[in-house]
């Protein structure tokens, strides 16, 4: 790991950037210590104080010195979520440090799990946050973990913004009042997904015919879907809602973001992801997405396809490691099958000139695969025999990323690195490569 990297973006982050105008400085660190180490004499009191409580659960540090730089940068970037929640007025939020290995039994006594992992308490939840650990991800996350899980829709404009709503899985119900008994059973069910899982309603007519919603009926909008599904049964328990939603909460499309890299990441069919890469800003990139899309349309019956867009430049500095570890270009689209255990991947041949492949293309490479007719493990064993005739030069260029963690004597082979740390505002790889 080149450090000087590292420190290059916490100079950017935590010094303060000139833009002209005071309004659009970022926030500068003021060096004052506001998260909270905790443990079996304080965490009670602590807690109690705020809010909304979030917990980084950390694998003990020991003392590798790469593990204590990468915990310092870890440190520096939760101190600046602090600092810039301190100045919330409506909601008290507090960040604290707990040690997987000398504070354990608090640990048990939240029912935290699994280390390197944050946690948020509020009221009687806890949300566990699977993105990036960023400054800035992490706090724009925590303004959605405070809003109401209902957002209600009152007007065309609140009903435009509803449907500029793309990239994640929404639902929308018309109901009579705030006071109907059905509305509170939605409002339950979206307090169990908030938030992830966008839930909007209205007690409007006018809104409702735009949506062609009928009275307690509740419509579930897959991600870049212009259809909704109509959820059967009305009116509905909680209890449906909530089966309807977890039987279907694996879009055929969905979009890796910053904030939801590891839950989407860990949401794997049979082992193995269906990535498409293709920047949306990019003329190539959105002509891609669009055959994309097209295809997801067509084929949002199937159970079987799933499929990741990532953006590339929603994560710049990880694309030097997929590029490495897949042996592609991300500067083009690009679509393949990748093992989520192993890294091993197999991608659609994409022709040298300008042409996208047509939808009928795309779809019979995807048929191809669900069919298993393309497994990435196969086209491994081909490369293996390739790789007998090749030189130890050679050899050595076989992708094999290994990502020191906490501790500098464990690595292993990830897609995305354990804890993929961002102490700017669009991201910055913390990790080291010992290939």
């Amino acid at each position: 790991m080149k450090w000087n990297l590292v420190f290059l973006g916490l100079l950017l982050t935590f010094g303060q950037l000139s833009w002209g105008q005071k309004g659009m400085d970022f926030p500068e660190y003021d060096g004052k210590d506001r998260v909270h180490d905790l443990n079996a004499k304080n965490y009670k009191s602590v807690m109690k104080k705020y809010d909304v409580m979030v917990v980084y659960y950390h694998e003990h540090v020991g003392s590798s010195k790469v593990a204590q730089k990468q915990f310092q940068i870890e440190e520096l970037a939760l101190e600046l979520a602090a600092q810039v929640l301190e100045d919330l007025d409506d909601e008290d939020i507090g960040i604290g440090l707990l040690d997987e290995k000398t504070d354990k039994a608090v640990a048990k006594k939240l029912g935290l799990v699994e280390a390197d992992s944050i946690y948020i308490f509020i009221e009687d939840e806890v949300i566990e946050y699977d993105g990036e650990l960023a400054a800035d991800t992490l706090v724009e996350f925590l303004y959605d973990v405070i809003e109401d899980p209902v957002e209600i829709i009152d007007n065309a404009l609140e009903l435009k913004g509803f449907q500029n709503i793309e990239e994640d899985i929404k639902l929308v119900g018309f109901f009579k009042s705030q006071k109907s008994e059905h509305y509170h059973e939605y409002e339950d069910a979206a307090e169990e997904f908030h938030p992830h899982i966008k839930f909007f309603a209205t007690f409007s007519p006018k809104v409702a015919k735009s949506l062609d919603l009928k009275l307690n009926e509740v419509d579930f909008y897959e991600p870049f879907m212009d259809e909704p599904v109509v959820i059967p049964g009305k009116p509905y328990s909680e209890k449906e809602l909530v089966e309807f939603i977890e039987d279907n909460d694996r879009p055929t499309l969905r979009k890796m973001q910053p904030h939801n890299m590891y839950e989407i990441w860990e949401d794997a069919l049979d082992g193995e992801h269906i990535i498409a890469f293709a920047e949306e800003g990019d003329p190539d990139g959105f002509e891609f997405l669009e055959i994309v899309k097209e295809v997801a349309k067509d084929n949002t019956d199937n159970p079987n396809l799933s499929i990741v867009w990532i953006d590339p430049d929603d994560f710049p500095l990880l694309v030097p490691y997929w590029e490495k570890t897949f042996d592609i270009d991300l500067s083009s689209p690009q679509i393949g099958v990748v093992e989520v255990d192993d890294a091993e991947s197999i991608w659609f041949d994409m022709d040298d000139d300008d042409d996208m492949p047509t939808v009928d293309e795309l779809e019979d490479w995807l048929e191809d695969v669900l069919e298993n007719k393309i497994d990435p493990d196969e086209d491994d064993d081909d490369d293996d025999d390739d790789d007998d005739d090749d030189d130890d030069d050679d050899d050595n260029q076989h992708v094999d990323i290994h990502i020191v963690l906490a501790d500098d004597t464990f690595g292993t082979k990830y897609v995305l690195p354990r804890r993929y740390i961002s102490c700017g505002h669009k991201g910055l790889l913390s990790h080291t490569d010992t290939a």
